[in-house]
C-alpha cells in the first residue's frame, strides 16, 4: 500500500556536510560523550526524494523527519496542526479552511506563504496544467484552491468528504522550488544533507524549525538489505536504531541493545492474484485461510505479540475497525473439503513471491509452506529484490501471490479503497460491483455513525470472500542504544527522529 510509482529516480548524490557524520555514525559529542549523531537502519532503498512522488512505506517512513503538511498525526491518531495553526470543515464538509502559521520556514531560507500550500494542494490534486493527473487520489474531489488571504486557504470539495483531513498530511513545498528530486526541501524538524542510492540518506537538524527542535544534530539513515549482517552493526555500534527485528533477532540483542515494542500498524496478508487460476476460485482462497494457522505463524515470527486480523484494517483505525478475525479458525479438514469441491482434491502448486530485504515476511512464508503441505497444496517461496518487487508486484502485477504488510493514511478509505475494482493500487485484481458502491457510500456520508457501519460492512465482504488471507498487526520490534531515550509510536507507519535524546 493517487501516486505513480517512480522508482529510483535520476537522484544527484549530494555530499554536503557528511564530515559531520562520525566514521562510524555513532557521533559522539566531544566533551560530554553524549551523541549528538545516530545512525538508523533502514531496510530499503527510497524510490524518490520528492515526497509527492514518494509511493512505498519504507520512502515515507523517512522523509516524515524533512517534510511537513498542514495537519500531521500525533502518538494517539489525532490530527494536530503542523503547518496551519488551526483548520474548520464546514458542516457539509465541502469546504476546507486552513489558517496559515506564523514564521514556518521552509530548508532554504524562504518563509511558507499562501501560494506554497495552494501549489502543494494543486499539484496533488490534478490541478496544475503542468501536472494534470492528481497525486492523491482522494483529491480527485478538489474543485478549487483559493487564497482567501495572506494566511488563510480554503480546499473546496465537488462531493463531501470528511475524510480529508488524514490526506493533508501531504507535504508542503515551495511553489518557485524545481529540485526536489534530487535537493529535497520542506519544513521539517530535519532538513536533507545528502542522498546515496543503496546507501545511505542524511539528514541534519534544522535550527530554524518553527516546533521543538531535535536534541540529535544529525542522524544517517544507512540501508541495510541483509538481515544477518545488521545483527553485527547492532551489536558492534556502528548502528543505533533498527526498528525491524523478529523475535528471535530481539531476543539476541536483549542484553546489549534497549528493546521497545509497539504495533507496526501494517496489515501483513498473503494477498492472492485473483486473475490467477486458482486464486480466482473463492472456495480455492477459503480453503488457504482454514488451512494457515495464524496463531502459529504469530507464535512462531512474532512472539505471540502480534494482533491477529481478518480483514484490510487494523485496530489503530479505532471505531471504523471490525474484528473479523475469527471468521476462519484453523481446520485442516474444512480446507480439505473446499479443495475437493473447488476440484483439487490432490492439491496443486503456487509460488509467493516475497521481497529479500524482509525477514519478517520470509519467516512468515516459511511458516505457511509447512502448514499447506498439511492439505497437499505446495507452496514454493520466491525471493526477489525490493525495486524488482514494487516493479514485478506491486506495479505491474505479475505474480501469484505475495507476503507483505501494507500501510494507509489515517483515514479507511486510504485502505479500503484498494480493493475497489478500477483503483491503480488495487493489485490483487479483486473486483466486486457491490463493494465500489459501498465504499463509495462510505467516503460520501457525513454521518460518522453511518461510515463506521458501511466501512464494517467492507470488511466483512472481504472478509467472507477471502480476497486476501490477512495474517496480523504485526509488533514492531525496536533495537536502541542503551544510551539513547524518546523512540515514540505512531498509529502510522513513520520513523520520527526529532523525538530522540540522550538518556
Amino acid at each position: 500500500m493517487n501516486k505513480k510509482i517512480l522508482l529510483v529516480l535520476s537522484l544527484v548524490i549530494c555530499t554536503a556536510l557528511t564530515a559531520c557524520f562520525g566514521g562510524n555514525g555513532s557521533g559522539e559529542g566531544s566533551s560530554s560523550g553524549k551523541k549528538d549523531s545516530i545512525v538508523v537502519g533502514i531496510q530499503n532503498d527510497l524510490d524518490s526524494l520528492d515526497p509527492h512522488l514518494a509511493e512505498t512505506a519504507g520512502t515515507r517512513e523517512v522523509l516524515y523527519n524533512v517534510f511537513e503538511g498542514l495537519v500531521k498525526p500525533d502518538k494517539n491518531g489525532n490530527m494536530v496542526p503542523a503547518v496551519a495553526s488551526n483548520y474548520d470543515v464546514s458542516e457539509d464538509a465541502k469546504v476546507y479552511t486552513f489558517t496559515l502559521r506564523e514564521g514556518v520556514k521552509f530548508h532554504n531560507g524562504k518563509e511558507v506563504t499562501a501560494e506554497d500550500i495552494k501549489y502543494s494542494i494543486e499539484r496533488n490534486s490534478g490541478l496544475l496544467e503542468s501536472n494534470p493527473e492528481p497525486l492523491v487520489s482522494a483529491f480527485k474531489k478538489i474543485e478549487s484552491v483559493n487564497i482567501e488571504d495572506s494566511s488563510t486557504v480554503s480546499v473546496m470539495l465537488k462531493e463531501a468528504d470528511t475524510e480529508l483531513i488524514s490526506f493533508m498530511t501531504v507535504a508542503i513545498l515551495p511553489c518557485d522550488y524545481e529540485n526536489q528530486a534530487t535537493a529535497p526541501v520542506g519544513t521539517g524538524p530535519f532538513k536533507f544533507v545528502s542522498y546515496s542510492p543503496q546507501q545511505n540518506f542524511k539528514i541534519a537538524r534544522f535550527d530554524e524549525y518553527w516546533g521543538e527542535k531535535p536534541e540529535m544534530t544529525n542522524v544517517e539513515f544507512r540501508i541495510v538489505q541483509n538481515t544477518d549482517s545488521v545483527i553485527l552493526d547492532l551489536q558492534g555500534g556502528s548502528i543505533d536504531i533498527y526498528p525491524y527485528l523478529t523475535d528471535s533477532q530481539s531476543t539476541e540483542l536483549s542484553a546489549s541493545m534497549d528493546i521497545a515494542v509497539g504495533n507496526s500498524n501494517l496489515t501483513q496478508a498473503l494477498y492472492l492474484n485473483h486473475k490467477n487460476e486458482y486464486f480466482k476460485n473463492p472456495l480455492v482462497r477459503k480453503a488457504l485461510y482454514y488451512a494457515i494457522d495464524r496463531e502459529e505463524i504469530m507464535s512462531l515470527v512474532s512472539g505471540g505479540d502480534g494482533t491477529m486480523l481478518g480483514s484490510a484494517l487494523f485496530s489503530g483505525f479505532g471505531k471504523y475497525y471490525k474484528d473479523c478475525s475469527k471468521d476462519y479458525t484453523y481446520n485442516v479438514e474444512k480446507a480439505k473439503e473446499l479443495l475437493k469441491e473447488a476440484g483439487y482434491e490432490n492439491g496443486f502448486t503456487f509460488k509467493m513471491t516475497i521481497p529479500s530485504n524482509y525477514q519478517f515476511h520470509i519467516s512468515t512464508g516459511e511458516v505457511i509452506v509447512e502448514q499447506l503441505k498439511k492439505i497437499g497444496v505446495t507452496a514454493e517461496i520466491e525471493l526477489i529484490d525490493w525495486t524488482s518487487w514494487v516493479n514485478d508486484v506491486y506495479t505491474n502485477r505479475q505474480f501469484e501471490s505475495t507476503i507483505i504488510g501494507i500501510d494507509a493514511k489515517l483515514a479507511p478509505s486510504d485502505m479500503m479503497l484498494r480493493y475497489t475494482s478500477d483503483y491503480s493500487k488495487n493489485f490483487c485484481n479483486y473486483v466486486n460491483a457491490e463493494y465500489d458502491e459501498l465504499c463509495k457510500k462510505a467516503i460520501e456520508t457525513v454521518d460518522d455513525d453511518k461510515k463506521a457501519e458501511y466501512y464494517h460492512q467492507l470488511q466483512q465482504i472481504l472478509s467472507d470472500d477471502a480476497v486476501a488471507i490477512y495474517i496480523q498487526d504485526a509488533p514492531s520490534r525496536v533495537a536502541i542504544n542503551k544510551k539513547l531515550t524518546g523512540f515514540t509510536f505512531y498509529p502510522i507507519f513513520v520513523q520520527d527522529m526529532s523525538t530522540i535524546k540522550n538518556k
